[in-house]
C-alpha cells in the first residue's frame, strides 16, 4: 500500500529552524576569514555557536511536540529549476531530524569545550575551530534537508570538513595519508548516493522525501532494490561499514576532538541516519533489508575481531564504532519497530563514545601523546576523574546490566532472532558472538590502560590528570553514558513513530526474550572475566608472534591489502596507460595550444596535461556508465 506523507508548513518559532545551520556556519566563516587576527576568541566563538544551536534545537524540540503530526518543512528558497527537475533549499524538522540535531549539538558542545583545552597549545586552534563549525553545520544540513538533494550537500560538507579535520596535522604524514584515504574511500559511497538520487528523478520525478516516498509502491521490485543498494553504498562508506570500512581507524590519526565528534555526533552517524530517512525504499524489499542486516551482522564481528588484536588506544575504540554501527545498521535493516531501536542505541553511542574517545584524549594528555596501551597501567590512582568516567563508559559499551548500552544493544539482538527460519539463528547468534567479543576487548583496553602495573617509559615522569575544562565535559558525558540509555529507550521509541515505522515484527523469536538476554549477559560477563584475567598483571611491552587470526587481526584482516590488489593497482595501469596515450598525442596538442596562446612554461603544460588526464579519465569513466546504463535498458533489467 503507498503512503501519503504530507508536511506542515513551519511558522511561528519553527520558521527559523535555518539558524540552527547558520549559526556554526556563519561562525566558521568569520573565524577562517579572521585568521590569526582572531585567534584569542576563535575557540570560544566556534563553542558558542555550537551551543546556541543546542538551545534552540531544545527549543524547537517542545514547539514541535504541539504541531499536529509533529512534522514542519520550511521551504526558503530555489535551487533548481531545470525542465522537470525542480529542487528547492529547503528543511524538514521532524522527530527523526529533532533526535539527531539534539545529538549533534549537545554532545557536539561538550566536545568542542574539551577541544577548547585539549587544543590549547596548537598554533592553529582557531583554524581547527572553523573546522569544528564547519563540520557541525554540514551535518546539521544533511539531517534538516527536506530532500536528497539537500542532504547529498550536506553529505559532501561533512566529507570535506572531515578531511580538513583528520589531516589537521598535514606535516604529519600518516595523517595527511589518511585524510586522503577517508576522502577517497568516501568518493566510493557518495557516487553509490548520487546514482540514487539520478535514479529517483528518472522513476519519479522529484527528490523531495514527500514525492519519493508517496511513489516507492509504484515501483518495480527491480528499481527498488536497485535505488536501496545505491543508497546502502552511500551508507556504508560513510558509517565505515563493510566493504568501505578501511578509512575509519586511519582516521585516529587527526587529533582526539576529531575523533570524538567523527565517532558519536556525526559523520559515522549519517550512514544510518539515511537509511532511517529512507525507510519507506528499504522496507519495500525483503532482499535490500536482507542485504543490509547482512553487512551490519559481518561488520559488527569484523570490528570486534580486530578490535581486539589492536594497541592504539584510539584504534581499538575506532573499531568499537565500526562494530557498534554495525549493530545500528543490523536494527535499521530487520525493519518494523528495529528501526528505532537503532536510533536509540545511536543516541546510547553518542554518549558513551564521546566519553570514550575524549577519556583517550585525556590519558593521552597526561602520557605526553602516549597511545600504546601496552605501555600504560596503573592509571587509576593518577587520573582518579579520566578513570571514572571512562569506565562509565565501558560498562556501557559492554552492555552491563543497568548502562545505556545494556537498555540499547540488548533489544536490537532480540530483534536480530525475529526472522523466519534458519536467518534468525545466524544473525541472532552473529549479534550475540559480538557482544561477548565487546566485552572482552573493551575489557582488555580498560584493564592495560588504568589496573595493573606501570609499563610506561622513563619519558614520562609524572602522568597527570587533565585540566577542568577537559574533565567537565567527561562527567556530563559519563553520566549520559550510565542513564541515558535507560531513560530514552521507551520515550525516544514513541516519538519516533511518525517518521519511522510503529509496527513490532510479526514473527515471535526462535527463542524467549529471557533466554536470549540471560545468553547475552553470560557472554558478557564471560568476556569481561576472560579479558581480566588475561591482561590483570600487565602485557609484553612489545608485540609477540601471534597465529594466524590474530595476524590477520592486526593487518586488518587484509582489507587494505585486498582493495590495493583489486582497485588500487589496476588504476594505477589505467593511469599509465592514459599517461602512455597522452605522450603519444593527447601531448603534443597541448603544447602547441600553449605556444599559440603563449603561454609555453613548462607549469603550464603540465597544468594541461594533467587537466587533459584528468578529463580523459572522466570521460572514460562516464561513457562505461553511459553503455552499462544503455544495455540495461536494451536488455529491461530496469523495467
Amino acid at each position: 500500500m503507498e503512503q501519503t506523507i504530507e508536511y506542515a508548513h513551519a511558522t511561528g518559532v519553527l520558521g527559523s529552524v535555518w539558524l540552527l545551520i547558520a549559526i556554526p556556519l556563519v561562525s566558521a566563516a568569520v573565524i577562517l576569514l579572521l585568521g590569526r587576527r582572531g585567534a584569542k576568541f576563535s575557540h570560544w566563538l566556534g563553542t558558542a555557536a555550537i551551543g546556541a544551536s543546542f538551545v534552540l534545537t531544545l527549543i524547537y524540540f517542545f514547539s514541535l511536540r504541539d504541531q499536529p503530526n509533529r512534522a514542519v518543512e520550511r521551504n526558503l528558497w530555489e535551487f533548481i529549476n531545470v525542465g522537470n527537475l525542480k529542487v528547492d533549499i529547503g528543511l524538514l524538522f521532524d522527530p527523526l531530524a529533532a533526535v539527531f540535531c539534539l545529538l549533534i549539538t549537545g554532545v557536539g558542545f561538550l566536545i568542542h569545550l574539551y577541544a577548547v583545552g585539549y587544543m590549547a597549545h596548537d598554533e592553529r586552534r582557531h583554524t581547527f575551530f572553523g573546522y569544528f563549525n564547519l563540520f557541525a553545520a554540514a551535518m546539521l544540513l544533511l539531517v534538516l534537508g527536506n530532500n536528497y538533494v539537500m542532504l547529498y550537500l550536506g553529505w559532501e560538507g561533512v566529507g570535506l570538513a572531515s578531511y580538513l579535520l583528520i589531516s589537521f596535522w598535514y606535516t604529519r604524514p600518516a595523517a595527511a595519508t589518511a585524510g586522503k584515504k577517508a576522502f577517497l574511500m568516501n568518493r566510493v559511497g557518495d557516487a553509490g548516493l548520487v546514482i540514487a538520487i539520478f535514479t529517483m528523478f528518472a522513476y519519479l520525478g522529484s527528490t523531495n522525501y514527500a514525492d519519493v516516498f508517496n511513489g516507492v509502491g509504484g515501483l518495480s521490485s527491480t528499481v527498488v532494490l536497485l535505488l536501496g543498494l545505491l543508497l546502502l553504498l552511500g551508507a556504508t562508506g560513510k558509517s565505515g561499514q563493510f566493504p568501505l570500512q578501511a578509512w575509519l581507524p586511519d582516521a585516529m590519526e587527526g587529533p582526539t576532538p576529531v575523533s570524538a565528534l567523527i565517532h558519536a555526533a556525526t559523520m559515522v552517524t549519517a550512514g544510518v541516519y539515511l537509511i532511517a530517512r529512507s525507510n519507506a525504499i528499504f522496507s519495500a524489499n525483503e532482499v535490500l533489508q536482507t542485504v543490509v542486516v547482512s553487512v551490519g551482522a559481518l561488520t559488527l564481528l569484523i570490528g570486534c575481531i580486530i578490535g581486539a588484536a589492536k594497541d592504539d588506544i584510539k584504534r581499538v575504540l575506532a573499531w568499537s564504532t565500526v562494530s557498534q554501527i554495525g549493530y545500528m545498521f543490523l536494527g535499521v535493516g530487520l525493519g518494523g519497530g528495529a528501526y528505532a531501536l537503532a536510533i536509540i542505541h545511536l543516541l546510547a553511542h553518542g554518549f558513551f563514545k564521546a566519553n570514550m574517545f575524549l577519556g583517550a584524549g585525556s590519558v593521552m594528555h597526561g602520557m605526553k601523546d602516549q597511545v600504546n596501551i601496552r605501555r600504560f597501567g596503573g592509571l587509576w590512582k593518577l587520573m582518579p576523574w579520566t578513570f571514572a568516567t571512562f569506565t562509565a563508559g565501558w560498562l556501557a559499551i559492554v552492555g552491563f546490566p543497568g548502562f545505556s548500552g545494556f537498555f540499547t544493544k540488548e533489544p536490537i539482538i532480540v530483534a536480530a532472532f525475529e526472522r523466519d527460519g534458519w536467518t534468525a539463528w545466524l544473525y541472532g547468534w552473529a549479534a550475540l558472538l559480538g557482544a561477548g567479543l565487546t566485552a572482552f576487548y573493551m575489557t582488555r583496553l580498560w584493564v592495560l590502560t588504568f589496573l595493573g602495573p606501570k609499563r610506561w617509559t622513563d619519558d614520562i615522569e609524572h602522568p597527570h590528570e587533565s585540566p577542568p575544562i577537559m574533565v567537565g565535559p567527561l562527567v556530563l558525558l559519563a553520566i549520559g553514558s550510565a542513564v541515558a540509555g535507560g531513560l530514552m529507550a521507551t520515550p525516544v521509541a514513541k516519538w519516533l513513530e511518525p517518521p519511522l515505522p510503529a509496527e513490532a515484527h510479526d514473527l515471535e523469536p526462535v527463542m524467549s526474550h529471557g533466554v536470549i538476554t540471560a545468553l547475552s549477559l553470560v557472554l558478557t560477563f564471560a568476556g569481561i572475566g576472560l579479558g581480566y584475567l588475561l591482561f590483570r598483571r600487565g602485557t609484553a611491552l612489545a608485540e609477540q608472534p601471534a597465529g594466524v587470526v590474530v595476524t590477520a587481526a592486526r593487518r586488518n584482516l587484509y582489507a587494505d591489502a585486498f582493495n590495493e590488489i583489486v582497485f588500487e593497482k589496476p588504476g594505477i595501469f589505467l593511469t599509465r596507460a592514459l599517461v602512455f596515450l597522452d605522450n603519444r598525442g593527447i601531448d603534443g596538442a597541448v603544447n602547441g595550444l600553449a605556444a599559440a596562446v603563449g603561454g609555453g612554461s613548462g607549469r603550464l603544460r603540465r597544468l594541461q596535461t594533467g587537466f587533459v588526464r584528468s578529463y580523459a579519465m572522466s570521460m572514460l569513466t562516464g561513457a562505461l556508465l553511459v553503455v552499462a546504463a544503455f544495455v540495461a535498458v536494451q536488455m529491461g533489467w530496469l523495467s
